[in-house]
């Protein structure tokens, strides 16, 4: 409320008190529909680095304290510290995983018409403007709370990137609220009285601004406005003069004299915010200080030229202006922070946008303006300076958008005020008539504002929960199996002795471990081919009173399984096991298995018979073992196998002088006429997925394959035959001195039944 409020007529404070209710009023609904309806059902799933935060937040409730974590390029320590606090009132699940955000979300839509409201709410001479407060205000706040891009962020767990927004508006509303508090007192008791109050509201900015660095990445840029935005008041056209028309010597004298009177005023509070900033942040800093290699951490991997070529002026103005491009014409490609590729502002919202930025520069001189072009220009920065896959990036951007709605709601109030003004020209009487009555006026202008907001909306809602939310882009980056597998198993009653075992492929799941609280242990194990059987046995030997294993089958192969590994996985649990049945799940399926030897090494093959079929290519295959389940066949003599159940072959290879091509393999099955009835291809990696071109020479790799005839084969003999060939240019590679590409590896006699 601007210092004036009180010497307004009744009935205009009156009329602004309801208007500012009713304004809150309608935040209030956008943000529960948008923020918080559904908040542990939209999104399903949580993404990668959801479950990491998760998973760190279990640290903490653990008495793993820390004021930075270095762990995946380093993470600052505000959203965890919040996920865990909410873990701890809520519980593991989806609603303590996103409150946090949403929270966030909320209190920033609210904090930004508090600050409409006080940069707009008197003009530069103190003069009471409160309904262009108010619709700049809330025409930002209701922007941004209907935006479709923010209500994506704000509904996922970056509690980290909504609470630095949050921080700054309310840290720059605390320093224009204390700066302007002691003015327009008649009283030197309301002087006093108000300068304390004025002090408060500095030292709580100070704290704000103090609690920044241990947001997101792009708050160390905002030392650099808070400095340009106090040194622009130094200049004299930057708020110093008192507009009196002096001229020449005596001018300049009066500039210097106001000068020194400004800094001896603003000098303790100045050192008053910076002191209460300072011993905030100095944990953090000290912490940097100490750990260098930190600080940069993150920054160091997306750093425009962290490959040190190409010219820095042309990848800035290249990043610059794909980043400008996100005001109107393009938007992040990412669907989690935004969906399919919509720019930040509708058309309307950027035409309104573009002639905010341009009044704003016109007007640069008034200190509302100058700091929204400021905000602007320095926040979005660390986006214009960083670049990976996704371009424009709304999570590097999200500092500037305050800047960024107050501007759209300047445009707007300014062009009404143009058009408004331009009516009493008009040759109606009752057109010039309604322009003069402020009443109608505001009404109808608030009308069109609200309306366009409700419509933007209802756009954002039916796309959010009907369209973006059942994507299946949005399915597949939260690993929204892995949150139904936790959900499941949660709800699964104790069993004494039971521990499942998880197959994962690119990453440990951290989602899957904070959401997992069920009684019996559930182990994620790496499900490469050749670490499989020691992973498992390993698992299972650290287990007390194992009773029985719950083995997680996933159905799609993608989720959990590397190739065939989870068959791998129930073939081994089936030769060393009992089997006792299944239970069939929407993604997986549970396999349970009682009885497991642990007392002998885990394998599917005894022994690998000798082999040796040398290659042009470099490569040889020196071991071979083919089964079916629990037996191993001999490659020796025709194996009687059965039909519909798969065959695993296990192929040991050797790199010779070095492989100079990646490699590889056919495995056919040829009936006794000679032909081919089934194909498995495949590439040739070794344990850590290098290609056959990254072999050491002399170092043998263990590889194993599962192939799966196809039903309906008729009973009878069969040939196994292999072709190694290159993966780029198809070219099989042949027998050195026998010059023939396609090498028999076995003899099948394929039963007719089991």
């Amino acid at each position: 409320m601007c210092p004036n409020f009180g010497l307004l007529p009744y009935s205009e404070r009156r009329r602004i008190l309801l208007t500012t209710w009713a304004i809150l009023i309608g935040l209030t609904l956008v943000v529960v529909l948008l923020r918080l309806q559904r908040l542990d059902e939209v999104p399903a799933g949580l993404n990668r680095d959801e479950g990491i935060d998760g998973a760190l937040a279990l640290r903490v409730l653990q008495g793993e304290h820390a004021v930075f974590f270095p762990v995946d390029q380093g993470r600052e320590p505000s959203a965890i510290y919040a996920l865990a606090l909410s873990t701890s009132l809520l519980g593991r699940n989806l609603l303590a995983m996103r409150l946090p955000t949403a929270l966030g979300s909320a209190a920033l839509v609210f904090a930004l018409f508090w600050m409409g409201r006080l940069l707009f709410g008197e003009d530069e001479g103190g003069r009471a403007t409160p309904w262009r407060g108010l619709l700049i205000g809330g025409a930002g706040a209701g922007l941004m709370a209907v935006s479709m891009s923010q209500t994506i962020i704000g509904r996922t767990s970056y509690s980290k990137i909504t609470h630095m927004p949050l921080l700054l508006v309310l840290c720059i509303s605390l320093l224009w609220w204390g700066w302007n508090g002691t003015r327009n007192r008649s009283s030197a008791d309301g002087l006093n009285a108000d300068g304390k109050q004025s002090r408060w509201r500095v030292a709580l900015a100070g704290v704000c601004a103090g609690l920044l660095p241990y947001t997101y990445i792009p708050a160390r840029f905002t030392p650099f406005l808070f400095l340009l935005f106090g040194i622009s008041f130094l200049v004299p056209w930057g708020g110093l003069s008192d507009r009196s028309e002096v001229s020449g010597e005596r001018s300049r004298l009066l500039r210097r004299a106001l000068l020194a009177a400004r800094l001896r005023l603003e000098l303790p509070r100045v050192a008053l915010f910076v002191g209460v900033t300072g011993l905030v942040a100095a944990p953090i800093l000290i912490h940097f200080a100490l750990h260098p290699e930190h600080f940069l951490m993150r920054s160091s991997a997306v750093w425009l030229l962290r490959e040190g070529e190409g010219s820095l002026f042309a990848a800035l103005l290249a990043n610059a202006w794909d980043h400008l491009l996100a005001f109107g014409w393009r938007g992040d490609p990412n669907w989690r922070h935004n969906f399919a590729g919509q720019s930040m502002l509708n058309p309307v919202e950027t035409l309104f946008f573009w002639l905010g930025v341009g009044l704003a520069l016109w007007r640069w001189q008034r200190p509302a303006y100058r700091l929204l072009l400021l905000w602007l220009g320095i926040l979005i920065l660390p986006a214009m300076l960083s670049r990976d896959e996704n371009v424009p990036h709304f999570l590097r951007m999200m500092g500037a958008t305050p800047a960024v709605y107050l501007l759209a709601a300047t445009g707007l109030w300014e062009s009404s005020q143009f058009i408004w003004k331009r009516a009493t020209v008009v040759p109606m009487p009752a057109a010039r008539t309604l322009a003069k009555v402020s009443t109608p006026a505001a009404i109808f202008l608030g009308g069109a504002v609200g309306g366009m907001i409700l419509v933007q909306g209802v756009l954002t809602y039916r796309t959010y929960f009907q369209v973006w939310a059942g994507s299946p882009e949005i399915y597949r980056m939260n690993e929204t199996e892995w949150t139904e597998l936790a959900r499941t198993l949660n709800a699964r009653p104790a069993e004494h002795g039971m521990v499942y075992l998880v197959p994962y492929v690119i990453s440990e799941m951290f989602s899957f471990k904070y959401l997992y609280h069920g009684v019996s242990p559930a182990d994620v194990i790496p499900a490469a081919m050749p670490y499989v059987p020691q992973e498992i046995r390993r698992s299972l030997l650290t287990t007390n009173d194992l009773a029985a294993v719950g083995f997680i089958d996933w159905k799609d192969d993608g989720v959990g399984g590397d190739g065939r590994a989870e068959e791998h996985i129930s073939l081994l649990l089936d030769k060393y096991g009992s089997y006792l049945g299944s239970a069939e799940f929407d993604s997986f399926r549970i396999h349970t298995y009682t009885d497991l030897d642990l007392e002998r090494p885990w394998s599917l093959h005894e022994q690998l018979e000798s082999v040796a079929l040398v290659y042009d290519d470099g490569s040889a295959l020196v071991g071979f073992a083919i089964g079916q389940g629990k037996k191993q066949h001999s490659a020796l003599q025709p194996a009687s196998v059965i039909a519909n159940h798969p065959l695993w072959i296990a192929l040991q290879w050797q790199a010779g002088a070095g492989i100079a091509v990646d490699s590889s393999i056919s495995l056919r099955l040829h009936d006794s006429g000679g032909g081919m009835v089934y194909q498995k291809d495949a590439l040739l990696l070794d344990a850590g997925h290098k290609l056959t071109s990254s072999w050491a020479k002399g170092v043998k790799v263990d590889t194993l394959f599962l192939i799966d005839p196809p039903p309906g084969l008729p009973a009878g003999d069969y040939e196994l035959r292999l072709v190694v060939y290159d993966s780029g240019t198809l070219r099989p590679a042949v027998e050195t001195g026998l010059g023939k590409p396609e090498s028999v590896l076995a003899r099948l006699r394929l039963a007719e039944r089991e």
